[in-house]
């Protein structure tokens, strides 16, 4: 979808698609508390299970895209060259004898004898090539330019994952996936949101170590900038939180939660961008349509398991509880995370974690506006730096050779160094004049 795009068409483009998903989540977090709370129905693991769920409407795709229905095998192993050769041409046809004005133009049989030159048959053999092969053939006719388009249009149309391969990219990352939103949501039960975001902001950090241990390109190059960034947005997420006058720690468990939940979505954005090495070679709606066909038949024994074990007991939502579901499936899950991905592919995997520390600052903004919520000067002091640090990563990531963190402190090293060897230098000036005058007293 995206092939025509420069790098830097795609950095803008993911960038906005990021913050749109940021919008919906902001919507998401208040429906999805709205559901817990007003509705009473607290549920996080099936409602979880039934957003995942809902993922399994992109696999209509294979109804209306017959490139999807092509990918549905592996590609078929190439045959030996001679055996190739021999199937590429159709059966001979003879056509005889030659005409006898080419007949008197070549040599006779006599001459040729005492030549030993090659002798000439007079049929003439006709082999077919087959059409795919032909169209081969024609390429090598071609220019240079006209068949380098050809080619890049041939590797687009080839470059996509098999199906097969979609469908094990699937299985490893659906049940990371599906934890690292029930882990988010039960903390959110659990918890006071202001500590989840706080917690879950954590999650830049483990993907910046992350990213730097398994790299998938050179964005994710570890770099003294980012660090500092990532601790920047870090120390603004704390003040935006903290100038919540409800923040209060009464749920150590909804912490552990929102931990848990922040390493999954690292492990899982790292992970997947590792194994996918260039995002068109994947189909995004596909890879969900599976994720969440997966879910659906690996994880539906952990209903019956919290049931029976009481630590969720099952309970069918009624007509309006079901209907904030499927709204907040739908949206909040089913589109918002499809273009999270889009967008963390167009950018880097640290730029799309940090992107979903911009939710904090953005629901609490949404709090003021609408809800006519006040903060104190904390919230003012902090959302600079959790949106000055999105900036600065898109920044390093787009230029992946700067770091002007580290060169700041090699030319403040030097500074000092320097410092340090002038002040020694006059030190030793000192003691050599002292030395001279007290030699020349004593001399004296």
């Amino acid at each position: 979808m995206f092939d025509s795009l420069s790098g830097k068409q795609r950095l803008i483009l993911g960038l906005f698609l990021l913050f749109l998903v940021d919008l919906i989540w902001v919507g998401s977090s208040e429906l999805t508390e709205y559901i817990f709370k007003t509705v009473n129905y607290d549920k996080p693991f099936f409602t979880t299970y039934f957003k995942t769920a809902m993922f399994v409407v992109y696999l209509s795709g294979f109804l209306f895209k017959l490139s999807w229905r092509q990918r549905c095998h592996w590609p078929k192993q190439t045959s030996a060259p001679d055996t190739e050769n021999s199937q590429n041409l159709s059966d001979p046809v003879y056509i005889g004898p030659i005409s006898s004005s080419l007949t008197q133009s070549l040599p006779s049989t006599k001459n040729v004898a005492s030549r030993k030159a090659v002798r000439f048959s007079d049929h003439t053999e006709i082999r077919v090539m087959a059409d795919t092969h032909a169209e081969e053939a024609n390429l090598a006719r071609l220019s240079y330019s006209d068949f380098l388009k050809r080619q890049a249009e041939e590797a687009r149309r080839n470059r996509k994952f098999p199906v097969p391969t979609v469908c094990k990219l699937a299985i490893v990352f659906c049940v990371l996936w599906f934890l690292a939103i029930f882990a988010y949501q039960e903390a959110l039960l659990l918890s006071e949101a202001a500590i989840v975001n706080i917690l879950s902001s954590v999650s830049a950090l483990f993907t910046l170590v992350l990213a730097a241990v398994w790299p998938s390109g050179p964005s994710d190059k570890f770099t003294l900038s980012k660090f500092l960034a990532v601790l920047l947005s870090l120390g603004g997420t704390v003040m935006v939180c903290l100038s919540d006058a409800e923040l209060e720690l009464k749920f150590p468990a909804g912490s552990m939660w929102a931990i848990v939940g922040a390493v999954a979505y690292a492990l899982y954005l790292v992970t997947l961008k590792r194994k996918v090495s260039d995002d068109r070679q994947l189909d995004v709606p596909m890879f969900f349509g599976f994720v969440g066909l997966f879910n659906v038949v690996i994880l539906w024994p952990g209903l019956l398991l919290l049931h029976y074990t009481k630590l969720e007991s099952f309970q069918f939502p009624d007509s309006t509880q079901w209907l904030l579901m499927l709204a907040n499936g739908l949206i909040g899950t089913v589109l918002s995370e499809l273009l999270w991905l889009w967008g963390c592919f167009l950018t880097s995997s640290l730029i799309g974690t940090l992107a979903l520390s911009l939710t904090t600052p953005l629901t609490m903004i949404f709090d003021i506006f609408i809800k006519n919520i006040t903060y104190n000067w904390m919230f003012y002091v902090g959302v600079g730096p959790v949106f000055l640090s999105f900036l600065l990563v898109t920044a390093l990531s787009h230029y992946d050779n700067w770091d002007p963190a580290l060169v700041g402190l090699k030319k403040l090293t030097k500074c000092i160094t320097r410092s340090l060897q002038h002040a020694r230098l006059r030190e030793m000036d000192t003691e050599t004049r002292q030395h001279l005058i007290s030699s020349a007293k004593s001399s004296d």
